[in-house]
């Protein structure tokens, strides 16, 4: 048997050569077990700080809404039960077009924004014209309101009667949405690109590869790996505005929602198509915040670069 100094200085016996196989007999000092029990009351007293505060903060905010003049007329337009319960079958149906519009776009604005990237990047002069055309897209379309574009697509393109182009709102609209999150999403590629050291791309050229395979395998896995929160944002942000096809008459959650508001004269369906995008849009965005934490511990740690 040996004799061993806890944390607190004070000696005491270690059986560890006395057990049958030479076990850990590891027993936490006292400094350290008080430690523990005061981590853990303070986080017990943070919890109950922070949840009486919010609840005394929303009865606040409920008796300051209520309390208001206009609150029972407000409450008949926007919070009618009846109006609720008509609408939201309705908007889900609509909101199936809308995460369909999602999924689409979302890949074609990732492929069109890594195009237009790459050409930005390019170097040598007999790419000049290309990196010219891929800057005057982004400044143009980043500099366009999207809601603008959806009219100019949405209105414009049939007006040109040609023969071949199809006039669906749907088709049209989801066309206006990949055009301008395709400008803002390669300037986010264009960001990732630039920020891998030139030293990887002359390590890769040293290694035998060519422009093109360096790209590839060395400076476009690291440029997206360190992109990912922000496209991630992105898509939330394209998830919210694939509503705004409804401005061409296709029937989505707002356009359904909208025509249950014009018949019945009441505002309510726009509320049920409100909460349903938030209900949507949240798991998104927590999963979004999620990946962002686990990528700075990561380069905290120097797992990633």
């Amino acid at each position: 048997m040996t004799v061993v100094k806890d944390e607190s200085g004070r000696e005491g016996a270690d059986d560890k050569g006395d057990m049958p196989g030479g076990g850990d007999s590891y027993v936490p000092s006292q400094r350290r077990l008080e430690r523990e029990r005061h981590k853990r009351a303070r986080a017990r007293r943070a919890t109950a700080i922070a949840a009486v505060s919010t609840l005394v903060t929303a009865v606040v905010l409920y008796l300051v809404v209520v309390s208001a003049p206009g609150w029972e007329r407000t409450e008949e337009t926007f919070f009618d039960g009846h109006y609720a319960r008509e609408a939201f079958p309705k908007v889900l149906e609509g909101l199936w077009l809308n995460i369909r519009l999602l999924l689409i776009c979302g890949v074609l604005v990732l492929l069109l924004g890594m195009l237009i990237a790459i050409a930005r990047t390019l170097r040598g002069p007999v790419f000049f014209p290309l990196r010219v055309l891929a800057a005057a897209y982004t400044d143009f379309f980043r500099g366009l309101p999207l809601i603008i574009n959806l009219m100019i697509v949405v209105f414009g393109v049939p007006a040109l009667r040609l023969q071949g182009v199809t006039v669906d709102p749907v088709w049209l609209g989801g066309t206006a949405l990949t055009l301008t999150y395709s400008a803002y999403v390669a300037e986010v590629f264009r960001a990732g690109i630039e920020s891998v050291h030139p030293s990887q791309r002359a390590a890769a050229r040293a290694l035998g590869l060519s422009n093109r395979q360096a790209l590839r395998h060395v400076v476009l896995p690291q440029a997206v790996r360190r992109q990912v929160p922000p496209l991630l944002n992105d898509l939330v942000s394209l998830q919210k505005d694939t509503g705004l096809v409804s401005i061409g008459g296709a029937i989505d959650a707002v356009r359904a929602s909208d025509i249950i508001a014009q018949r019945a004269l009441n505002y309510t369906p726009y509320i049920v198509a409100g909460l349903v995008f938030v209900a949507l849009t949240i798991p998104m965005t927590r999963f979004t915040d999620w990946v962002t934490a686990r990528m700075d511990r990561q380069r905290a740690q120097g797992g990633t670069t």
